[in-house]
């Protein structure tokens, strides 16, 4: 398969830049790297925010992108689980350009990109990965819920007899979320979101999703019916939503622990505290959380994975053409804001 010396890449060359079509140089692998030609990458709000606010105290000029899609050119000579030819999506590496998605070719290493089976596309498959992660971490490692995951013994049933609210159902960590909860056995996933998406949460197999606009804390608890309300994840993690999954903790037990994916202010802190709440913050890298990463991306993909299988649907595309040449058009939809849907932009051939 014929790999090129150079490729297209749209590049920021200092902080909170626009994007600018540059070559860059296809690196070296290592033995147990891939070198990956994309096709579809999909645009979170973790990429503008990294821009704009220099997150993770990149290195310029460098190269964004955390979610994406595309084929194995090249394998370092320790790869096993991938061949060339094989579809492939994966999680870039934030601070690593070599390692992210808004490029022609990316490089990762092999047991971080799950195989893309026959029954999704490219532009499908980009959207999986980073919000799954997030949802994975709160659920399942030990810093957040601490739940067994599915993939491991016994963790198809740890929710027998249990409910499980997730605020904020239609948005994409709260999609994975509901679906990883249901190859988790909970009898009861109870989630929100606006009533032009309620079709579409049921769809993905909750059980109850209530107006996020008027529904009160004592409605979820109603929703759980008689099983016991054992996690709470607020994959929103606005003011309100924090907000409001306190009063759900606090009223389903008298307390415990809440999964929120940014920081809360201190004040709901103290105020969640005094309730005897207690905030778990979820990051969801897969490349620092191999534990978890690693047996994800197996799970997921393949063609007996959890999407061939039908028990795991990728997010919703909405499409933004014309590949890195408009990637500042997708940024732009990103920032201000998209509903039940995920941005992607493909092709990368141009």
């Amino acid at each position: 398969m014929s790999v090129p010396t150079s490729f297209k890449a749209a590049v920021i060359p200092e902080p909170n830049a626009q994007h600018q079509l540059s070559e860059r140089t296809v690196p070296a692998l290592k033995d147990d790297e891939v070198l990956i030609r994309n096709t579809a990458a999909a645009v979170n709000p973790i990429d503008w925010k990294l821009r704009q606010f220099n997150v993770f105290n990149l290195t310029y000029p460098t190269v964004l992108g955390t979610d994406g899609a595309g084929e194995v050119v090249a394998l370092g000579s320790a790869v096993t689980n991938l061949k060339l030819g094989d579809r492939v999506f994966y999680q870039g590496i934030y601070g690593t350009a070599d390692a992210c998605t808004f490029q022609q070719y990316s490089v990762l290493p092999a047991v971080l990109a799950g195989r893309t089976p026959d029954n999704i596309s490219d532009r499908e498959a980009a959207t999986v990965t980073v919000a799954t992660v997030a949802a994975a971490t709160a659920l399942y490692d030990k810093n957040g819920q601490g739940l067994t995951a599915p993939w491991d013994q016994g963790g198809d049933q740890v929710g027998k007899g249990k409910a499980i609210v997730i605020l904020g159902g239609s948005g994409s960590v709260g999609q994975y979320a509901i679906q990883l909860a249901l190859l988790s056995g909970f009898d009861r996933v109870i989630t929100n979101s606006s009533p032009s998406h309620f079709d579409y949460v049921l769809s993905l197999g909750a059980h109850a999703v209530l107006d996020r606009s008027t529904a009160t804390a004592q409605d979820y608890i109603d929703a759980a019916g008689s099983a016991e309300i054992d996690v709470v994840f607020d994959t929103i993690s606005v003011p309100d939503s924090v907000l409001l999954a306190t009063e759900i903790r606090s009223l389903a037990g008298g307390g415990g622990k809440v999964s929120i994916i940014v920081p809360t202010t201190p004040e709901i802190t103290r105020l969640a505290a005094a309730k005897n709440v207690e905030f778990l913050n979820t990051r969801g890298f897969a490349w620092k959380d191999r534990h978890l990463g690693e047996p994800l991306m197996e799970n997921l993909g393949g063609e007996r994975g959890y999407i061939a299988t039908g028990r795991f649907r990728p997010n919703r595309v909405t499409l933004v053409p014309g590949g890195l040449a408009h990637i500042e058009d997708a940024f732009a939809k990103c920032k201000q804001g998209v509903s039940g849907v995920k941005i992607v932009i493909e092709p990368f051939d141009a």
